[in-house]
């Protein structure tokens, strides 16, 4: 009866941005009495009286001067509309985020300390201009670097953010290591601050890069720039406290070159215990070349399709990860044809809108994509070529693979279009149960267009070549054209995956 009492008391109810639902009563003086706004995920509770200013009795400033003290200093550090703004990881990640932060600050305080050591600070015999020409030789060199790591690796940091996030940590942890040991060597200090500051510069480019990918899958109402920005101010209180920290540590351990050392290393374990941390609690929702390969590895031999946590939960961030079969999406057609009976090949026994090459002897798929070919045939191509590779490999396939796989190992399959054609076949009946998944049949189904598509791909370019490095051209082929099986090739408009990582 009390609880039916309450709830005939209650006149109303509200749930205003990502603040807790409360109630509203009648107070005996005739004002609505409200409870207390709050953070759902900290379980603020308690009660207050508003006076209503209005016909909505408060407008929209209400919740703001409802707030308690710890949302207020809370809402200086995180994005606008926590936790519904951001992805279900967000918190956990910047809780490990700020603590390797945190490390890392105290790190670069010694290494900062032995690197002016090393300069000549504090020796009367030092030269300034010695300690000059140095200082600018390091920045050069890390400059250098930086083009060039940008040019080499640029295009697989967003689509392998885990793993470059991971290296960009350890590498900076390698660089301040050589910043504390080079003043044991001064004959050679130029030399180890130059190889230093070019790490440091490659983490800045990697670290960079990997930062601007995890906060486009942080963001969940376009709010990338309040994500960042949030993200920024918590680095910042993060660094302030490792100054404070800094200045009460050096000088303990400025006269004993092994206490250093020791705290260095004491730092650095924490350094990347919490990165490993961090980057495990991720759960990234997209899918690039290992994490489906890593699904339909799970598929094939169990049958079971892996969700996003548990893809996510089992991925490999350090080795033993990728799978042994090159995979190219998105090449141009004159790459893998030279004559009219390739192109016969590529086309017959299928309707699919891709055409697809596999080099048995090197494990090499290249794969054409059609300018009809949405999401899902994307990710059909991707899997196609995936499980050629399975067909190279040992473990559990089902029966239909299990053949396939026992005539290419025992080399009765020398044309490879025809393996390719056959698992056609078997993929129309695979793939459809694959797609069932909770990730799969999602992002299979989204009606955005490719470029926003749910695969994350490094693009099929010949790495050797940099003529090659721009975007994979098209092809039309005139219907006038006198090829047997022309108007079948009508449909094979290839356009290059505009999903691919650059």
């Amino acid at each position: 009866m009390a609880d039916g009492a309450s709830l005939e008391a209650r006149l109303c109810s509200e749930q205003y941005g990502s603040g807790a639902a409360r109630g509203c009563c009648a107070a005996v003086d005739g004002s609505l009495q409200w409870e207390a706004w709050g953070w759902r995920w900290w379980g603020f509770s308690g009660a207050f009286t508003a006076k209503p200013e209005g016909p909505d009795g408060g407008g929209e400033g209400a919740p703001a001067t409802a707030s308690a003290p710890l949302s207020r200093l809370l809402a200086l550090f995180l994005p606008q509309g926590f936790p519904d703004s951001v992805s279900p990881d967000y918190l956990p990640y910047q809780l490990w985020d700020s603590v390797q932060a945190f490390a890392s600050s105290l790190s670069g305080s010694l290494a900062t300390h032995a690197v002016l050591l090393g300069l000549g600070v504090g020796d009367a015999k030092a030269s300034v201009s010695a300690a000059t020409a140095t200082w600018l030789v390091k920045d050069s060199t890390g400059m250098l670097g930086r083009i060039i790591f940008a040019w080499w690796k640029g295009s697989k940091l967003d689509c392998n953010a885990k793993h470059w996030r991971l290296f960009a940590d350890i590498l900076n942890d390698v660089a301040m290591f050589l910043e504390i040991m080079a003043p044991v060597y001064p004959i050679c200090f130029t030399m180890i601050v130059c190889i230093s500051n070019l790490a440091k510069c490659i983490v800045s480019v990697a670290g960079g890069a990997t930062r601007a990918a995890l906060t486009m899958h942080q963001a969940r109402r376009n709010n990338m720039a309040d994500v960042s920005a949030k993200d920024s101010s918590q680095e910042t209180l993060v660094n302030l406290a490792g100054l404070l920290v800094s200045l009460l540590m050096l000088p303990l351990v400025s006269g004993c070159p092994s206490f250093s050392l020791g705290c260095f290393f004491l730092f650095t374990a924490l350094h990347i215990y919490a990165n490993y941390r961090a980057v495990r609690a991720l759960v990234i929702e997209t899918l690039n070349e290992g994490r489906l390969w890593l699904v339909l590895k799970h598929f094939l031999q169990r049958g079971e399709v892996l969700g996003p946590t548990s893809a996510n939960r089992m991925e490999p961030l350090w080795t033993g990860f990728w799978p042994s079969v090159s995979l190219s999406l998105g090449v141009p057609l004159h790459r893998l044809i030279s004559s009219v009976s390739e192109l016969q090949q590529l086309v017959e026994g299928h309707q699919e809108p891709y055409l697809l090459r596999w080099n048995q002897s090197q494990n090499q798929v290249q794969v054409v994509l059609s300018q009809m070919a949405g999401p899902e045939t994307v990710l059909r191509a991707a899997t196609h070529g995936l499980v050629l590779g399975a067909l190279r490999r040992d473990g559990p396939l089902p029966r239909e693979l299990e053949e396939l796989r026992n005539r290419v190992q025992a080399g009765l399959a020398k044309e490879s279009w025809v393996i390719v054609r056959e698992t056609h076949h078997v993929l129309d009946k695979l793939f459809p149960k694959f797609l069932k998944g909770e990730l799969l049949g999602r992002l299979a189904k989204t009606s955005q267009e490719v470029t926003a598509s749910p695969m994350e791909w490094t693009s099929g370019r010949d790495r050797r070549n940099p003529a090659h490095r721009s975007r994979p051209s098209s092809f039309v082929l005139p219907s006038s054209q006198p090829c047997p099986g022309a108007s079948a090739l009508q449909q094979h408009k290839t356009k290059p995956f505009c999903g691919l990582s650059r």
